[in-house]
């Protein structure tokens, strides 16, 4: 099967944020876009099938605020992906999403 083209999301929408966070290789510093809506890995589910980004996955054993043992999970693009994405249309789609925080691309 051929490798599909990904997808860039409305940039205000939960997608869109969480995107933007990997685009910018940022670190997703809890949960803010989501706002308690759905998970972020539902939302890394629908980016990686419906919009084709090839997210990466990394889980590793980690300890919850209250002593238990539990799985911490990292999300992100590869970096010739971040690099191809912003050449093309990505990099004026990055400054939409983030709007007035944007990095200097």
């Amino acid at each position: 099967m051929a490798k599909k083209t990904p997808i860039f999301p409305g940039p205000r929408t939960g997608r869109g944020q969480v995107l933007a966070i990997l685009l910018s290789n940022a670190d997703q510093a809890g949960a803010e876009p989501l706002r308690g809506r759905v998970t972020l890995a539902a939302i890394v589910r629908s980016l990686k099938r419906k919009y084709h980004w090839p997210i990466e996955t990394s889980s590793f054993p980690s300890n919850a605020a209250d002593g238990r043992a539990t799985w911490a999970t990292v999300y992100s693009l590869p970096a010739e992906v971040i690099a191809k994405a912003l050449d093309g249309r990505g990099r004026d789609w990055l400054r939409s999403s983030l709007g007035s925080a944007t990095p200097d691309l």
